[in-house]
């Protein structure tokens, strides 16, 4: 029998006989092993019942650091199943950095200030999300600790690259990779909820892409793709499977592989219950169906996958969501719905400084405008 289930036995025996701190010891093993185990629902249910049991014990230091463990991984669990951006995934990070305050704990600090992180860029939260990062990185350099600074050259890697700030995040994130070693920071994808290779390698492979390097770009996604693989962690190979497989892709307007990527994902996302992943890969398999001939119906799928992402509070890629939006209603002959898709996005860019899309915003925009003028001549000739 597993030890997880003999873990969760045991916390209930105890819970019975009120022994709350043998049951709060075995809850925590049982959540851990449901984590390591990939059973994300599990893993919350132990850990949520944990904490509650904690509030029944009387506050010292062990209890902090038991609590502090707790908030960790049930940072992860929630990462995986309820969302970077849910509310409850906010609430156990922030409490997990206050409980390394009050515990003058560094070595949890990183893992807590890295979900704290995560929850704000993909809120498009983006200066709260590179203080945070910027932060990381200096505490790393003031410790030399090689782990830590390959998560911190992540962290302000990706903050940059949607900030539009693509030269520095490459230099960042390829910084990052030269310390990474699968074999010693396997840990980290339990510990952080990533794995900070595949991550790196990920958003990498978008930055090279960005930046006119499509060959190096195709490359890094493969090694992203490669190690996701060789690691089997779902939520890291979820994360690249998009990033990687559908989204560059559809930068190379490849809509057949993107469709064919993205359909595939959707199913992979609904069986590890990863809700985020499932609409952002919606969004783009509608995408595929507009250039594939089924504009109508693609459209109605890219409204779909954006309004569920919005729904769990994600707002990073609106931009990008709104620019092929906008670029379906041109195809589609609808320019003023165009139009208005991409003023919203502009707006997006001037309020949170999500600036990667920005250039991509006008050359569409300024398509769209041609595009208006020259029907309104037409008009104009077709009356004369």
């Amino acid at each position: 029998r597993r030890a997880g289930e003999r873990a969760a036995e045991l916390a209930v025996h105890f819970e019975r006989g009120r022994d709350y701190q043998r049951a709060v010891r075995y809850l925590r093993q049982a959540g851990e092993n449901a984590l390591r185990q990939h059973g994300y629902r599990e893993a919350i249910e132990h850990l949520t019942r944990g904490l509650e049991l904690l509030g029944t014990v009387p506050e010292t230091p062990e209890r902090i650091q038991q609590e502090l463990s707790f908030q960790l991984t049930l940072g992860a669990a929630l990462i995986a199943t309820r969302s970077y951006t849910a509310p409850e995934t906010g609430q156990a990070y922030r409490r997990a950095v206050d409980l390394c305050d009050r515990l003058h704990d560094t070595s949890a600090l990183f893992p807590a200030l890295n979900g704290l992180w995560r929850f704000h860029l993909l809120r498009a939260e983006l200066a709260t999300a590179r203080a945070l990062s910027e932060q990381l990185l200096q505490r790393a350099q003031r410790s030399g600790d090689p782990e830590l600074l390959l998560g911190s050259h992540r962290t302000l890697g990706a903050t940059l690259y949607w900030c539009g700030e693509f030269v520095t995040a490459r230099a960042h994130l390829e910084q990052g990779i030269a310390l990474y070693e699968s074999r010693l920071h396997r840990a980290h994808a339990f510990s952080y909820g990533l794995d900070p290779g595949v991550m790196s390698l990920t958003v990498l492979a978008q930055v090279l892409w960005t930046l006119g390097y499509p060959e190096q770009a195709r490359q890094r996604g493969e090694e992203a793709l490669m190690l996701a693989r060789e690691i089997a962690h779902p939520v890291s190979l979820m994360h690249c499977l998009t990033f990687v497989a559908a989204m560059l892709p559809q930068h190379r307007r490849e809509p057949q592989a993107t469709y064919e990527h993205a359909d595939a994902h959707i199913a992979f996302a609904a069986e590890h219950g990863f809700v985020q992943w499932g609409w952002m890969n919606t969004f783009l398999r509608g995408w595929a169906l507009t250039e594939l001939g089924r504009v109508e119906e693609g459209i109605t799928q890219m409204r779909q996958g954006m309004s569920g992402w919005r729904a769990i509070g994600a707002d990073l890629h609106r931009p990008y969501f709104l620019a092929l939006l906008a670029d379906a209603h041109r195809s589609a002959g609808k320019i003023t719905e165009g139009l208005t898709l991409l003023d919203e996005a502009l707006d997006v860019v001037r309020r949170n400084g999500e600036a990667l899309n920005e250039a991509e915003l006008w050359r569409l925009k300024g398509e769209l405008l041609l595009r208006s003028q020259s029907t309104a001549q037409s008009r104009t000739g077709a009356k004369v």
